[in-house]
């Protein structure tokens, strides 16, 4: 296979896998072989093993730290720090991409990112939505109060009034305390529905002071 016969194959493919290119009657050792050569040459980026995308230099542009984390663990949406971030809800940048995952835990590194999968038991991947991001990309995230709640439950004593106030929740109109309180229901946690209150609380304290 020649290099230009890959780019016409994934050119509209952000992200692909090496089974791709090895279907069919081909010589699996010489393809093999052959992407390997191009990720040296830069041509090609090693997102994991296996799991390649084309150069910038090449496709043109860089795909959304989100598409890539979707899609270098299909069962996974963004949640935690990296969608509160997404969402304005907290002033913090987040170098690293947050996912959760019914998965191991694990991290990603390459040259396009540092990604981290949170592992949570199957029936708690809910509560997120295939969001437009920019340039017509599209990703799972987690709504805003699903996020929230999923970073309380992975995190020792997320449910503490030091932890909800360390976050520093600003833009808080975007949480839309209803569905807070149904998730906290449906996630059937004490630790979760003492932490919806708290952050109703602090919400309700926040409202009073600008009063």
């Amino acid at each position: 296979m020649k290099f230009n016969e890959l780019l016409q194959i994934v050119r509209s493919t952000p992200v692909f896998t090496i089974g791709l290119l090895l279907a069919g009657d081909v010589d699996k050792a010489v393809i093999r072989s052959q992407v390997s050569r191009w990720v040296r040459e830069g041509k090609l980026v090693m997102l994991k093993r296996g799991c390649y995308t084309l150069a910038p230099s090449y496709s043109g542009r860089i795909p959304s730290s989100f598409v890539l984390a979707n899609e270098i663990k299909p069962v996974s949406y963004i949640s935690c720090q990296s969608a509160l971030a997404w969402y304005g809800l907290i002033p913090e940048y987040v170098p690293s991409v947050v996912s959760i995952t019914n998965g191991r835990t694990d991290t990603v590194s390459n040259k396009l990112g540092n990604f981290i999968y949170r592992h949570v038991k199957s029936s708690l991947l809910w509560g997120f939505e295939t969001m437009d991001l920019s340039r017509g990309e599209r990703a799972r995230v987690a709504l805003p109060e699903k996020a929230l709640l999923d970073l309380v439950y992975l995190e020792p004593e997320g449910d503490s009034v030091s932890f909800l106030e360390q976050l520093r929740l600003q833009n808080t109109e975007e949480l839309d305390k209803r569905q807070l309180v149904t998730f906290a229901h449906l996630w059937g946690k004490p630790k979760i529905e003492r932490a919806a209150s708290r952050i109703l609380f602090l919400l309700a304290m926040e409202e009073e002071s600008t009063l």
